[in-house]
């Protein structure tokens, strides 16, 4: 089993606590595995199988949990359970049962039962159940396979680098791809296959969706405008220039949708002058580019929103809260925080220019504290830093913590 180490690192300090541990992410992105990679390491301290209860709720063998009370009355029918010793609860999916959270907060109320939960859609930690548990859980978010990942689980070394990055672009980081030896025409249907889950199961059957040639369409523009700023106001303008009615209400529930499901993440802009957050023109990116490339094919003319996108995922895998800057009329791709760190960073594909370098890098000269700063780009010849900004080459970035 390939170890996902940043996510075990970021759990093993909460395992035996008394918080529900919610693994969230979009779907195939290896939730299931993570919590078999747990379960491996509690054998290892010595827990034994009499302490650990797994549900799978997308597996037949356990169709007949639907609701809070089946649940509760299978789990204290165990046979083989450990007596007076504490209880592991697994459950994969766990929005499937009705009613879950009522069933999860007598459990963690017990205080005999260390709880593990996954889920693919973000509702899942609704008011509901954050109200039951209001404190006691800590979510994990999982995203699709990091660079260093990717080249891990196709059994390279980061010596293959250069010649992986141009496949990592292409198609993503879904683990699976391991499984499928890179094949243009199989990945590619793989990855169509998850994207019509997240629409047909996760949105349109979850949310009722009846027209879903707009969903579909909405989706599209979307996709296709990965780090750039618009609005529902400017999809739905488009929408009507092709003769698609559709209200911008209606437009910001779909982008709301598709973001509950985790394919997309919406960022806000951050007016630094100001200190305030913008409510208008924000950016999407999305949880993993392979899903971009399945519809569309790879087309390297948006490489540009592809690396930000890139950059954006290993942000938000070292636990940044990420904005996008603007100072001014400038903009600073991505502004990343964390309780006790900031940093700047501008994505752009290559230096080329003397226009290019002015744009990349007077927004952050602009900005006047003593943050890092940082310029990445697929330029390989580097010298010393640009007036005090750093320059990163970005693949190295990707395989390099701060």
């Amino acid at each position: 089993m390939h170890n996902r180490k940043l996510y075990m690192e970021h759990i093993k300090p909460f395992i035996n606590k008394p918080v529900v541990k919610v693994i969230t992410g979009l779907r195939r992105v290896g939730k299931s595995y993570f919590m078999r990679l747990i379960i491996k390491y509690l054998q290892q301290q010595n827990i034994n199988d009499q302490q650990i209860i797994y549900l799978d709720m997308e597996s037949i063998d356990f169709d007949f949990i639907r609701t809070y009370q089946q649940l509760h009355d299978y789990i204290k029918n165990q046979p083989n359970l450990a007596p007076g010793r504490k209880i592991y609860l697994f459950i994969d999916e766990v929005q499937k049962i009705d009613g879950w959270e009522k069933c999860i907060a007598s459990y963690l109320g017990d205080g005999n039962y260390d709880i593990y939960l996954t889920g693919s859609n973000a509702s899942m930690l609704s008011s509901k159940f954050a109200s039951l548990l209001s404190g006691r859980y800590i979510e994990f978010p999982i995203y699709s396979l990091s660079f260093s990942e990717f080249l891990d689980f196709m059994g390279k070394k980061e010596t293959d680098s250069l010649s992986q990055f141009p496949l990592y672009l292409q198609f993503g980081g879904f683990p699976a791809l391991s499984h499928f030896n890179l094949n243009k025409e199989i990945v590619y249907q793989y990855i169509s296959a998850i994207y019509d889950t997240i629409l047909l199961k996760d949105i349109v059957k979850r949310y009722r969706v009846r027209n879903i040639t707009l969903l579909e369409n909405i989706t599209k523009y979307s996709f296709d405008n990965i780090g750039n700023i618009f609005s529902a106001k400017k999809i739905s303008d488009y929408l009507k220039s092709q003769k698609i009615s559709v209200g911008v209400e209606t437009v910001q529930n779909y982008l709301s949708y598709l973001c509950s499901t985790f394919a997309l993440h919406k960022v806000q802009r951050y007016d630094i002058k100001g200190k305030r957050l913008l409510e208008l023109h924000e950016k999407y990116y999305l949880g993993d580019i392979g899903l971009r490339h399945a519809l569309f094919g790879y087309r390297e003319a948006g490489i540009a929103g592809m690396l930000e996108n890139l950059i954006f995922l290993e942000l938000k895998r070292r636990g940044y809260n990420i904005s996008i800057g603007k100072y001014g009329t400038k903009e600073i791709d991505f502004i990343a925080t964390t309780a006790d760190d900031k940093i700047y960073i501008q994505v752009c594909y290559l230096l080329s220019s003397e226009q290019t370098i002015e744009r990349e890098f007077s927004p952050l000269l602009a900005i006047r504290d003593n943050y890092p700063k940082y310029v990445l780009s697929m330029d390989t010849i580097f010298g010393s830093d640009y007036a005090g900004i750093k320059r990163f080459n970005l693949i190295d970035f990707l395989l390099q913590p701060l």
